[in-house]
């Protein structure tokens, strides 16, 4: 069932996004042994998302005009896992708050 919201908004999508970006972001930081909290746990996923979304729909874009690719999920990751590598690479800090 998806809702809206009084600007027409669809909140389903929004929710998968933070649902697939948690997902995302668990794996990523399980595998590369790193502590964050679940904001950015969220943050790193959905980042990751976009990042393995646009390398994905350069090399292969959905099929029938569809927004998402079938591999999403693990686009996903990969691309999280690429965003905390390169921040460790990096020795970036997250803000303090």
């Amino acid at each position: 069932m998806n809702r809206r919201d009084s600007k027409g908004g669809n909140h389903a999508s929004s929710d998968l996004v933070i649902i697939v970006g948690f997902l995302a972001g668990c794996v990523a930081k399980a595998l590369l042994h790193t502590n964050l909290s679940i904001t950015w746990t969220i943050v790193l996923g959905i980042v990751g998302s976009i990042v393995g979304g646009a390398v994905t729909h350069l090399f292969s874009p959905p099929t029938g005009g569809g927004r998402f690719h079938p591999a999403g999920l693990i686009v996903s990751i990969l691309g999280a896992i690429l965003v905390l590598y390169l921040w460790h690479k990096f020795r970036l800090q997250l803000p303090r708050g």
